[in-house]
């Protein structure tokens, strides 16, 4: 890097926080805007909104250092950067599949006016093919700089959990990009990450789909092995047995083979959505119809799970005392956006059982957005009395539960792994009536 720059980020959520303080991190002055005045005071006092590993300890730093600041302020933010990323969510829409792209269009719309001089717009935001086309012409036609105000797109590819890592230690770094001068910006821009990065610079429909054709892969995969769950309870047969074999083939690989509750949060359930949804606008909806599958075979994981408790307990689930281990979509985080841990403790509540939640970090999302659940400070308070307890979210710390020890708390030992990360046979011997989809 021959000097460092003076970028913005736009939208200070999951996303923006993290490219922010990695950016400082590596070196570059940043400035962050919300438009959340409360959020950017807390952010500027270095108090981290989100749980994610070793992000607090780069906001600390770099709000410290003064690398890193935050603001509501679009003008200021116009002012200060050369380069501005855009980090909007673009959730799904509530009237149908589509991504919701408001956000991004309102943080367009507002700093546009306020680029006076030659600069770069770089979209970070997943978004549908064709959005960086029809921003381009909004900013071209909306900046103050004209021409000189240029777009590029350059997707993220955070996992939850490993956000920092994935952003200081990339696996690729993809570049939409109309020039040369846009591309050696970017490439400047991350040379401090390392040299050995592979770079793929392509245009921006290709740019755009990168992200969503990612997710929809690795939700097709995830999707296949829990539908082979459900053939192996019809045959009898064992699905981590068969997962292991399958993994074992090179061409297969191992990694998100795994059986389950299935996926959620805030990237793959509504990227996959929009992804089909764009598909059919542009003519080629039968190429993706199978995502539809995909979908379906996901949530009825759900549905199976709240089928395997009324099982266990006895048919009925109306005044059962339920104890749901986990509410986070995935351990190492407090997202609880489409968690699938939460819909079927939802659905398990609606059905009279009596619930009791228990989660390591995402416990104040729960209170706010499903307030008929019972919040439990531990995993053994949850089972107090249970006469039913589901594993949902494969923390370490329920991994580690000694079935000796749950077992004094609750009413019938009686648990349903729907994450197969226990050990079946160590919770039989403790005399735990054990179920996991997928299994004799």
């Amino acid at each position: 890097m021959t000097k460092p720059y003076r970028m913005t980020v736009i939208g200070s959520g999951y996303l923006g926080i993290t490219h922010a303080a990695c950016m400082a991190e590596a070196g570059h002055e940043v400035l962050a805007l919300d438009i959340d005045a409360e959020r950017v005071t807390r952010l500027n006092n270095a108090e981290l909104p989100i749980h994610e590993k070793d992000l607090g300890g780069l906001l600390e730093r770099h709000v410290a250092s003064g690398r890193l600041r935050f603001t509501t302020s679009y003008e200021e933010a116009g002012a200060f950067g050369d380069v501005h990323f855009l980090c909007l969510g673009t959730p799904q829409r509530s009237d149908g599949f589509a991504a919701d792209l408001s956000q991004l269009d309102a943080a367009v719309d507002s700093l546009a006016p306020h680029l006076v001089r030659e600069c770069l717009i770089v979209g970070k935001s997943t978004v549908p093919v064709g959005t960086a086309e029809r921003l381009a012409a909004r900013i071209e036609d909306k900046a103050a700089a004209g021409v000189r105000a240029e777009l590029a797109w350059n997707p993220e590819f955070l996992r939850e959990g490993f956000a920092v890592a994935d952003t200081l230690h990339p696996d690729r770094i993809v570049l939409g990009v109309r020039s040369e001068h846009a591309e050696r910006i970017l490439r400047d821009v991350y040379a401090p990450l390392g040299h050995e990065i592979p770079y793929v610079v392509t245009d921006f429909a290709t740019a755009e789909l990168v992200k969503s054709a990612a997710n929809a892969f690795l939700a097709t995969k995830i999707s296949y092995i829990n539908a082979m769950a459900e053939v192996c309870e019809s045959a009898g047969a064992d699905v981590v047995r068969l997962s292991e074999a399958l993994g074992l083939d090179e061409r297969i690989g191992g990694r998100f083979l795994r059986p389950g509750l299935g996926f959620g949060g805030g990237c793959l359930p509504k990227d996959i959505r929009a992804l089909w949804t764009r598909a059919e606008e542009l003519g080629a909806g039968s190429a993706l119809s199978f995502l539809r599958e995909v979908d379906a075979i996901n949530l009825r994981r759900r549905e199976r799970v709240v089928d395997l408790a009324r099982e266990l307990a006895g048919g009925v689930l109306a005044g059962r005392k339920v104890a749901v281990l986990g509410a986070a979509f995935k351990p190492d985080s407090d997202d609880i956006r489409d968690s699938p841990a939460l819909a079927v403790a939802a659905a398990l509540d609606r059905q009279g059982a009596v619930v009791s939640v228990h989660d390591p970090v995402a416990l104040d999302h729960v209170r706010k957005a499903y307030p008929t659940l019972n919040c439990a400070a531990s995993a053994s308070a949850a089972a107090q009395y249970a006469q039913v307890v589901l594993l949902l979210t494969e923390w370490r710390d329920y991994v580690e539960l000694d079935p000796e020890e749950l077992g004094t708390a609750v009413a019938e030992r009686r648990i349903v792994d729907a994450r197969h990360a226990l050990a079946a046979d160590r919770w039989r011997a403790a005399g735990w009536e054990y179920r996991a989809m997928g299994r004799p």
